[in-house]
This record gives structure tokens, C-alpha cells and sequence, in this order.
């Protein structure tokens, strides 16, 4: 059976695209219910229209803080039967309330080989930083700051003198083909996430 998954959105999501094309496959074990922003101009949801996707601008009204938003946001998921909810370039702190009802069923993908890297610009963290190898890593979402338990990573070594723009597009190949792994993955019940830490079966 497969499982109701969305995916949360703030601007072009090319991870979203390559998770949507990931799912229509018949065999693959997740199906893409809704694609959800909370920016209502964020081009990934014109592209979700496109392809017959339900869509969803969720944006934040005047005063409204954190905590009530992510109420909606869940309430939101929960009418429409979602499972499983992937981040996909969504570019808003997830409430420690919200994360705690997804446990589990809550994944984030992020361009560094955590936990080195964390929080914004990693590419370019790494690329300052010198590494020689850096990558990008799958894990289910908790409430710190991509700290939560790690399904899957993926690294690529550094090409000397390699521009930033260089690594930042082969670290996106490399999230695309992981992503949708994971997802398979963790929809099939292959990865649970059991006493804080992710593990294969």
C-alpha cells in the first residue's frame, strides 16, 4: 500500500521534482498527496500544478507566531491523509510541537555531510572550509537544527580549485538521486526511526 506523502516547499523544489518523478513509478511505496508552500509565488508550485499535483500556499497571516502557523500547516497535512512529509527546500523552523507529532515520518535533506555544516549556505561553508570531501545527507526531522537522526549520506570528494557553483550543482545531482531512496526506503518500513535513531531493517 502505498503511503500519502507531501511535500513542503518555499521556492523552485528541484528535490520536490525529482520525488514527485521518484513516485510515478507503480512500484515505488509512497504517492504524492499534496506539494505545500509557504509562499504562495514559489515557482515549484506552478511546476506541481503541472504535473495534476494538488497544491497548497499556506502562508503566514499578520501576528500569527510560529507555533499557531504550524498548527494550521498540521491540520492541513492531517485532513488530506498525509503519512509522510519531506522538506524540500522549505525554509521555515519547524515548531518543537510539530516535529513531535511527525516523528518519525518527517524527512529533511541537507547539502553537507551532517553533522558537519549545519544551518544555511552549507555548499559554501564547505567550499570556505577547504574539505576535501563533503556531500549531503537524508535524516528524519527533530527540533534542533538539522540535528535529527540520520537515514542516509552521500559524499563527493572536492576537485581542486573547484568553484563554489561547481560543487553546489553536483551536490544537487547527488540529492536527487538520494532523496528518493530514502523516501522508498523509510515509506517501505525499511528505515524506523526506534529510540532516536534511525535503522535499516
Amino acid at each position: 500500500m502505498k503511503r500519502a506523502t507531501a511535500i513542503l516547499i518555499s521556492g523552485r523544489g528541484s528535490n520536490m521534482q525529482s520525488l514527485v518523478r521518484a513516485c510515478q513509478d507503480p512500484d515505488f511505496p509512497a504517492r504524492i498527496e499534496l506539494v505545500a508552500s509557504n509562499k504562495a509565488d514559489a515557482p515549484g508550485l506552478d511546476w506541481a500544478r503541472d504535473q495534476g499535483l494538488p497544491t497548497l500556499a499556506l502562508t503566514r497571516s499578520p501576528g500569527e507566531g510560529r507555533a499557531d502557523f504550524d498548527t494550521r500547516l498540521d491540520r492541513a497535512l492531517t485532513d488530506r491523509g498525509i503519512d509522510l512529509v519531506c522538506l524540500a527546500g522549505y525554509m521555515r523552523l519547524l515548531t518543537a510541537g510539530f516535529t513531535e507529532r511527525w516523528q518519525g515520518r518527517l524527512l529533511n535533506i541537507h547539502p553537507s555531510l551532517l553533522p558537519s555544516f549545519p544551518g544555511l549556505d552549507a555548499q559554501a561553508q564547505a567550499h570556505r572550509a577547504r574539505v576535501r570531501v563533503t556531500g549531503c545527507t537524508v535524516h528524519f526531522v527533530d527540533s534542533g537544527l538539522d540535528s535529527g537522526p540520520i537515514i542516509d549520506q552521500r559524499a563527493l570528494h572536492l576537485e581542486p580549485r573547484e568553484s563554489l557553483e561547481s560543487l553546489s550543482s553536483r551536490l544537487l545531482a547527488l540529492e536527487h538521486a538520494l532523496y528518493p531512496e530514502c523516501l522508498k526506503q523509510v515509506a517501505a518500513q525499511q528505515v524506523q526511526l526506534i529510540d532516536g535513531r534511525a535503522i535499516w531493517r
